[in-house]
């Protein structure tokens, strides 16, 4: 009798690996997991601790990441949510790509949060080429997460710190491109008048938000606990709106304990405090 390695609800996970500071993989296995969904990850780069740090040792994964693949397909690995996360080169987008398109079945959810820069501006670490590549993976997505610089670079709208509802309607009504670009789309993290709101569109439902008051200081890694919950509640076709209610009430709460605890800001948040409310969703 032939082995089946696809009995249980799986996400790929395609993201780096840093050992602290509560970002990426490190965040996404136990979130993924919690939520009753088995978490596999590709890792693209491995650091002992994030880039937020003043000084840190990284190892780019860029040159293992098409072997570490080909032996999913040997095991003929079928995943109900593949999300990638920051990706450092051309060349990692463009195996992501092949990925997807090598594991996508009709059953798969593809998430891309298209980590690319902030407040208006480009990562260091990102250029116009790599941002013109990620254009092209996102048209890839069911399901995209960007900032509100990440959203302007991909549509190429000129950014814009204090967006209105009909500004944020253009964004999403470019990235969904007629239906040839995501279905579903959250611009994350608009903070305005002590409010920390998210803006939704859905294909099928339209425009909607989620907002929760702001709780703490921004924080390394919550855009990674967001997306990490956004995959968990695709893998299980959970309701969108939904999902993105429970990831930012969820970061909401964790903030609020990292200030009570005084987490260092570059620690991340403390998520491990409420990690067991997300296994009785």
């Amino acid at each position: 009798m032939k082995i089946s390695h696809n009995n249980q609800t799986k996400a790929a996970v395609i993201n780096d690996f840093s050992g602290f500071g509560r970002c990426s993989i490190a965040v996404a296995l136990p979130i993924v997991s919690a939520m009753k969904v088995q978490c596999c990850p590709v890792p693209t780069a491995v650091f002992s601790n994030h880039t937020g740090f003043d000084s840190f040792f990284s190892r780019d994964c860029t040159d293992l990441m098409e072997s570490y693949i080909s032996q999913w397909k040997r095991l003929d690995l079928q995943f109900d949510a593949i999300a990638s996360g920051f990706l450092g080169s051309a060349e990692q987008i463009r195996i992501v790509g092949k990925f997807i398109s090598d594991f996508s079945t009709p059953n798969t959810t593809v998430v891309i949060d298209p980590v690319m820069g902030d407040r208006g501006r480009l990562y260091p670490t990102y250029s116009v080429e790599t941002a013109r590549n990620m254009k092209i993976l996102a048209k890839k997505a069911h399901i995209l997460t960007p900032n509100l610089t990440e959203a302007c670079i991909l549509t190429g709208e000129v950014y814009n710190p204090d967006p209105d509802d009909d500004f944020l309607k253009k964004v999403c009504e470019k990235l969904w491109d007629n239906g040839s670009g995501a279905k579903k789309i959250v611009v994350t993290g608009l903070e305005k008048n002590g409010v920390i709101s998210n803006f939704i569109f859905e294909e099928d439902k339209g425009f909607s938000s989620v907002s929760n008051p702001k709780t703490g200081e921004t924080r390394s890694g919550t855009g990674d606990v967001f997306s990490s919950i956004i995959t968990a509640c695709a893998a299980r076709k959970l309701d969108f709106t939904r999902s993105v209610e429970i990831a930012a009430g969820f970061i909401a709460k964790a903030v609020k304990r990292s200030e009570e605890l005084e987490i260092p800001i570059t620690d991340g948040v403390c998520f491990e405090e409420f990690l067991l409310e997300l296994a009785d969703i």
